[in-house]
């Protein structure tokens, strides 16, 4: 996969993450809960303890980390720039730590796992795996 294709591949996978984390921040400044389907973890999810960090529902801080992925890949993707590339391999790897972390809660001690995060965690996963794989291929200056 060439560079461009890869770069525009990380940018919508971000892209993508930022629209799930805005409705996933939108319903909970609303006071609403996600809409989950048949699934019905999403609202387990959303009323735990777990769903803040330091009083700052997670949501928000999955707004403000995916609005810096975009901007790394489009740096990447429209300029070439290789440290745009380096900074979404190593914010996506701390990502890919958190959304690990989180998973976990939801699977081992929330007992209930939201269909919109799995959806943001999938975004992060992939995104790290372009980055990582261009990241190996990319020659420095390239």
């Amino acid at each position: 996969m060439t560079r461009a294709r890869s770069g525009l591949l990380a940018t919508i996978l971000a892209i993508l993450g930022l629209l799930i984390a805005g409705y996933l921040t939108w319903t909970r400044l609303t006071g609403g809960l996600p809409v989950c389907g048949p699934l019905h973890g999403c609202e387990t999810v959303a009323l735990s303890p777990y769903s803040e960090l330091a009083g700052i529902p997670v949501a928000i801080l999955g707004v403000g980390y995916s609005l810096v992925l975009v901007g790394l890949a489009l740096a990447w993707w429209r300029r070439a720039d290789r440290r745009a590339l380096v900074g979404l391999y190593a914010l996506g790897l701390l990502g890919l730590l958190f959304v690990a972390y989180l998973t976990y809660l939801e699977l081992f001690v929330i007992g209930a796992v939201c269909a919109w995060c799995a959806s943001y965690a999938v975004t992060i996963v992939a995104g790290w795996i372009i980055a990582a794989l261009s990241l190996r291929r990319a020659r420095p200056g390239s």
